[in-house]
């Protein structure tokens, strides 16, 4: 059976990976389990063997260059050979400092990971300028960098200072959890561990993803990933698990559609 388009499953992606056509997906955005809380679905008896799994899969479902974004504690790929598969690219830092600090005979851990994964050599998108952020330095510094030799004449002769902003880098700092109090947080029940920020999951879908493409989400959760690719004119196939969580990224939909359509006849907000 094949799947259609801008839709959320109900189902254990398992089940449906192979109604996927291999080599139709140009991006994954996987935020699935991590393998460390006491919740049933994130009971993984080896996160790196199960991760290592989806991989697998991921790479017949991703066109040439397509990506995937894998999210993970910081050993979520270790011990495990990715090679044959897919070309780690980058493990971007989500930087949460302001987590409590738990440990007691060990430094609290204040990050995820978020592996970024092509399928061949080169991206097939990667969009800077559509993901830059503020520069922190200031121009002028920035200009008499730029007048060392090594960069005048050398390999890092295109690090020019942009007024528009700079390249994120690999630790993501700017975009925080949700809250409690967050006015995007759909269910207690989805906080830090399922709900993602929107800013976090837009910046991965502008930067690997081109209006029109088809975008993966196998653990859709409240929805956050499909919703943003509407926002964006992604097409997407959201699976979920969970039908509690699927009626409400349904509603996240319609509801987007219908302040669309009040938009469009001149009417709410």
């Amino acid at each position: 059976m094949a799947m259609k388009i801008d839709e959320i499953y109900h189902a254990d992606a398992f089940d449906v990976f192979p109604d996927i056509e291999n080599g139709s997906v140009d991006l994954v955005v996987c935020d699935g389990p991590y393998g460390v809380t006491t919740n049933e679905w994130d009971k993984i008896e080896s996160i790196q063997e199960f991760n290592l799994g989806l991989i697998k899969i991921f790479s017949e479902k991703l066109t040439d260059g397509g990506a995937l974004y894998l999210f993970g504690k910081p050993d979520c790929i270790d011990f495990v050979d990715y090679r044959p598969f897919l070309n780690l690219k980058s493990k971007i830092v989500w930087y949460q400092p302001s987590r409590l600090s738990q440990g007691k005979i060990n430094y609290t851990n204040n990050y995820d990971v978020i592996c970024y994964f092509i399928k061949g050599d080169r991206p097939r998108v990667y969009d800077l300028d559509a993901i830059r952020v503020p520069q922190l330095v200031e121009l002028e510094h920035r200009l008499r960098c730029e007048r060392v030799p090594s960069v005048t004449n050398g390999k890092y002769g295109k690090t020019k200072f942009n007024g528009d902003g700079k390249n994120p880098g690999n630790v993501w700092g700017d975009i925080k959890q949700l809250t409690y109090k967050s006015k995007e947080l759909v269910s207690r029940d989805a906080l830090n561990t399922i709900q993602k920020p929107e800013r976090l999951i837009e910046r991965i879908v502008k930067a690997s993803s081109a209006e029109g493409d088809l975008v993966l989400d196998p653990f859709a959760g409240v929805g956050t990933c499909p919703l943003v690719c509407k926002k964006l004119n992604r097409h997407f196939i959201g699976i979920e698990i969970n039908d509690g969580f699927v009626t409400a990224a349904k509603s996240r939909l319609d509801d987007l559609e219908s302040k669309a359509q009040g938009s469009l006849f001149g009417y709410g907000s």
